[in-house]
């Protein structure tokens, strides 16, 4: 079976590559660079629980290393606070430089031996049938690839896109910041900040080792930002913030971002993909586009994991533009309904009493991953299966609660997602003060047990000690990349195998998978 081809080795193509090598699918990664990125510390992103637990998987070590937690979030409006959010009750976004997140998924991609980084190759044809892709790339490797599928996360300008026919529609310069990376101390210590005093608006967000990265809101169609204007702003935010008096302060470095919205008109294309910026462009409002980007990498990963395996439905690699293009889509719309309210101020102040205060908990979502500008997606279950209610909404990413794994030991149920196999979790009070030989062969579990082993998909059983908003003998069956696709009310092997059945979208003609799984040697050169 020939190996996957990503094209593309940003973070986005670097996290598929490894999510598809966890789940043992060999992967080539085309990268039309030389493999090293230029440090930007302007450059950032920011991660919420889901993608931060799905970096955290697949073996990136910059989040521990370089990456900085928000203690809070802060808002003011013309040097007073207005609001202050702690993340007790949750876990707070993680900040760092997009260049050290790409280093790092980069650096774990070249120790998996199902990894093969190819470096200074540039796509430039390519060719699909029933059987698979050939892939033709001219530069430090000039020949012709074959995969079993191919994933364009190429970016804006996406090649494979353009190969492929896509439309790409959508709106340019929706909005343009200046932005700069300084290293200075501010009254609030590690607290992200939104501020709002006119005719300005600018956020301040930590990172490591006492750098902010600050955003500054600029007129759509303005002059250009000169060095000395730059400045002016940076000098103006420290002092509002510091009594008057700007503070010593050391630039990192400096830029103007010009944000777009679009989105391509399809994201599959027989056996290729779009995914990342190849597929959307967004951020304005706080959304985060690298981050919609990775949540495409774990949905497409387990389907095409499937489908390397042992054969998947049509309808099944058809889910992922249908979930992940809806979900986008619906971020666009939220953000293109709010922002002529947020930027001019009139809609707001016809319909809404208090518009500062809407506009600022607008804002604040979308930078802290609430609402329709930033939450985590919701995917509509292929079978309405849910007897029982919990905290989660059907189709709603699972509670990060402790789980007892096959082994006796307790971890976090997101450290068991991105390994292509549902998860069956049945929630039983009590367990979690037994060892677990004391009740493995009782009450529910033999049973449960064996409706596990007959699903039609690879499953593992997990039990927890509790799950919020749900009942004792609740099972609750979890997709491979975290979504919730059904609930029981006790152990219903019928239900189970047709829920589980539903998630697959149906069989398929099963694919005999490869004697060996080491990666396929690369395509000879032949021009």
């Amino acid at each position: 079976m020939d190996p996957v081809i990503v094209v593309g080795a940003g973070p986005v193509g670097l996290s598929l590559s490894l999510a598809l090598a966890g789940q043992g699918v060999p992967c080539v990664v085309l990268d039309e660079g030389s493999g090293k990125d230029e440090p930007r510390p302007a450059r950032t992103v920011a991660l919420h629980a889901d993608t931060a637990a799905m970096v955290h998987r697949l073996g990136c070590t910059t989040l521990r290393d370089e990456g900085a937690y928000y203690t809070a979030w802060r808002t003011m409006r013309r040097g007073r606070e207005s609001q202050r959010i702690t993340f007790e009750d949750g876990p707070a976004p993680i900040h760092l430089p997009q260049h050290a997140l790409t280093r790092g998924l980069r650096d774990a991609a070249a120790a998996h031996p199902l990894v093969q980084l190819i470096t200074e190759s540039k796509l430039d044809a390519l060719e699909q049938d029933d059987r698979g892709v050939t892939a033709h790339t001219r530069g430090a490797e000039t020949t012709w690839w074959r995969g079993s599928h191919l994933v364009g996360c190429d970016g804006a300008r996406s090649t494979v896109r353009k190969l492929l026919g896509i439309r790409f529609p959508g709106r340019t310069a929706v909005e343009r910041h200046a932005v700069a990376a300084l290293r200075t101390e501010l009254p609030w210590p590690g607290e992200a900040l939104l501020d709002r005093s006119p005719p300005e608006e600018v956020t301040a967000r930590p990172l490591a080792d006492g750098v902010y990265r600050l955003d500054w809101l600029l007129p759509s169609r303005g002059d250009l930002v000169t060095p000395d204007a730059l400045v002016t702003l940076i000098r103006d935010s420290l002092a509002l913030w510091c009594g008057g008096t700007t503070p010593p302060y050391e630039l990192l470095d400096t830029g103007v971002h010009t944000l777009h919205h679009r989105l391509a008109r399809r994201w599959r294309d027989g056996r290729c993909f779009l995914a990342g910026d190849a597929a959307h462009l967004l951020g304005a409002l706080g959304t985060q586009g690298v981050e919609e980007g990775l949540r495409d990498a774990e949905n497409l990963a387990w389907k095409l994991s499937l489908a390397w395996h042992q054969g998947a439905s049509e309808e099944l690699l058809d889910s992922y533009e249908a979930e992940r293009r809806r979900a986008v889509a619906a971020r666009l719309r939220a953000a293109d309904q709010a922002m002529p309210a947020l930027r001019t101020g009139g809609g707001l102040r016809t319909y809404l009493p208090g518009a500062s205060r809407a506009a600022e908990l607008l804002l604040t979502d979308g930078h802290l991953g609430r609402g329709p500008l930033g939450a985590e997606p919701v995917y509509a279950p292929p079978v309405a299966v849910h007897d029982v209610p919990t905290a989660t909404e059907p189709g709603g990413s699972v509670e990060n609660v402790p789980v007892t794994a096959p082994d006796g030991s307790t971890v976090p149920l997101r450290d068991q997602l991105g390994r292509g196999r549902l998860l069956v979790v049945l929630v039983a009070p009590g367990t979690g003060v037994w060892d677990r030989r004391h009740w493995v062969g009782a009450g529910l579990m033999p049973r449960l047990a064996a409706a596990v082993s007959a699903l039609p998909v690879r499953a593992e059983l997990l039990v927890a000690d509790g799950y919020p908003g749900a009942a004792a003998h609740t099972v609750l069956l979890v997709r491979p990349d975290g979504h919730l696709a059904a609930t029981f009310a006790g152990v219903q092997p019928a239900g189970l195998y047709e829920a589980a059945d539903a998630v697959r979208h149906g069989p398929s003609a099963a694919v005999p998978a490869p004697a060996s799984r080491s990666l396929p040697a690369a395509a000879p050169v032949i021009d």
